[in-house]
């Protein structure tokens, strides 16, 4: 199957917006913290999310990224086609050409495998995952150490200031 890490963060990513959806946008720092992933290749998988019309961008202080539509439609298979990600467990994408120019003995078998998966994720929604506790623990955990890590930035900060001065 090829759904490379771009499809996998780009589910990570989408989801962590779904839980986080305050009515306020979600700066992508927030997002890349809180997953460790890196800010640079969230920018350019937001990019493909906002021109797939998943999700809106506000420009500014306070700016970020917003969801484009409820939680409950928009579907996994979405995002993963939104970022040029293919569920396909064929080794000729497709085409039929997987054994020198012909179909394999087992191609109809790996469409049919490609078009149940694509079937699976198009049904499950970001709200359907949102819904699930455990997902949700995951995400109180990830938040307590982000807030874990800023409140000891902050720290720092205040203790490098306390010993500058007249």
């Amino acid at each position: 199957m090829r759904l490379t890490t771009k499809g996998r963060y780009a589910v990570t990513a989408m989801l962590d917006l779904a839980i986080h959806d305050r009515g306020q946008p979600t700066a992508l720092a927030d997002i890349a913290e809180r997953q460790s992933l890196s800010l640079s290749y969230l920018e350019q998988l937001f990019a493909q999310l906002r021109r797939g019309q998943l999700v809106s961008s506000v420009r500014g202080p306070g700016g970020g990224y917003q969801l484009a539509r409820e939680p409950g439609r928009i579907n996994i298979a979405e995002i993963i086609h939104a970022v040029d990600e293919m569920v396909d467990v064929t080794r000729c994408g497709g085409s039929g050409n997987c054994q020198g120019g012909g179909q394999c003995l087992a191609h109809d078998l790996w469409m049919g495998l490609s078009a149940q998966i694509h079937d699976f994720l198009e049904s499950i929604s970001l709200a359907d995952l949102v819904e699930k506790p455990h997902v949700l623990d995951v995400s109180a955990l990830q938040d307590g150490r982000l807030k874990k890590v800023r409140d000891e930035r902050t720290e720092a900060v205040a203790s490098g200031m306390r010993g500058v001065g007249p």
